[in-house]
């Protein structure tokens, strides 16, 4: 082999020893596990324009509908409603997510009633849907996979890199029960308030509007509240062994 052959080994060797190895994903470190879930809870929420916005659609139909009894016109008003609100957010070039999701919500809520022609069926997708997250969250606990955990690994780039520290699968699963609380809730409540007004049992229809918007944004808040509450206990490292 040449010096100019040897040399140039050498400095490949060289170059190669020197290269700074590629860093790992960065995990959030530096923050805790109840830092990472009050900024996304935050985020979900809206505050209170983004309570107003999910209300105010819901309350149009449930008023409309108690006073005329005329399901289109209550339903196209509280379509209306949620379509100027989207729209005053693009005006105002902010974000729709929070007035969208209401539009979603009272869209697939006025197809339930427009089919059966019952204004009660207004409530049944949003039963529905609380029912399945509830079971879908409950099951995420008993699997060890606590949806909040998976909310975590998700911020700190780490899928299950949190599952290592038993203290945070517990706190975890202990924030998820917080969220399973409220669709459970609105399920007892709601249900036999539907089924009361769907069989002719009993007028139930303003009970059941009423209840709809009382444990909406309300019944959330106040979950959110218990969560906070419950992340001023202590304060978990989002990695093993630190804290």
């Amino acid at each position: 082999m040449t010096e100019q052959q040897q040399a140039a080994d050498s400095g490949a060797d060289t170059t190669g020893d020197s290269a700074e190895p590629e860093k790992p994903l960065e995990a959030v470190s530096e923050h805790t596990v109840e830092a990472v879930v009050r900024a996304q809870l935050s985020k979900a929420l809206g505050g209170k324009r983004g309570m107003v916005e999910a209300a105010v659609p819901t309350l149009a139909f449930t008023v409309t509908y108690m006073v005329t009894e005329e399901l289109p016109l209550a339903l196209g008003l509280g379509i209306a409603l949620a379509v100027v609100l989207a729209l005053v957010r693009l005006a105002q070039r902010s974000s729709v997510q929070f007035v969208a999701n209401s539009l979603f919500g009272i869209g697939i809520a006025a197809v339930f009633a427009l089919r059966s022609g019952d204004a009660e069926d207004f409530a049944l997708p949003g039963i529905l849907y609380n029912a399945g997250y509830a079971a879908v969250l409950t099951l995420t606990i008993l699997f060890r996979w606590p949806a909040v955990g998976l909310l975590i690994g998700a911020v700190t780039g780490d899928p299950a890199g949190w599952r290592e520290n038993p203290a945070v699968v517990r706190l975890s699963s202990r924030l998820t029960w917080l969220l399973v609380l409220p669709c459970v809730i609105r399920v007892i409540v709601q249900l036999p308030l539907w089924a009361a007004e769907k069989y002719g049992v009993a007028d139930t229809f303003a009970w059941l509007g009423v209840s709809k918007i009382a444990m909406g944004w309300p019944l959330q808040v106040a979950a959110l509240a218990a969560m906070v509450w419950l992340l001023t206990r202590g304060r978990t490292p989002t990695e093993p062994g630190r804290g």
